[in-house]
């Protein structure tokens, strides 16, 4: 993984906190429009820590492809990209 791990790996802990308030909340029959926005928050810090992924896939792996690898693996570095945004549009 080409990006910065010590910040990739706070934004997921920090999503996972969330995660768990949720559950708490859940357990603790909480007002559900609450809950609703932790949910949002989870999900909005999940999107984040994907684009710093992807971010740091384009501008290293992809980009090696570009400079130094064969039509082949340039082809299928494409390919990839193609289909995870295909599946973040869903």
């Amino acid at each position: 993984m080409k990006a910065d791990k010590a910040r990739i790996i706070r934004m997921i802990r920090t999503a996972r906190g969330q995660l768990d308030g949720v559950l708490r909340m859940i357990e603790e029959d909480q007002y559900c429009v609450d809950i609703s926005r932790q949910i949002l928050a989870a999900n909005a810090i999940l999107r984040k820590t994907n684009t710093e992924i992807l971010r740091a896939h384009l501008q290293g792996c992809v980009q090696d492809a570009f400079c130094c690898e064969d039509e082949s693996e340039k082809q299928k570095k494409l390919d990839e990209m193609v289909s995870l945004l295909e599946a973040m549009s869903k």
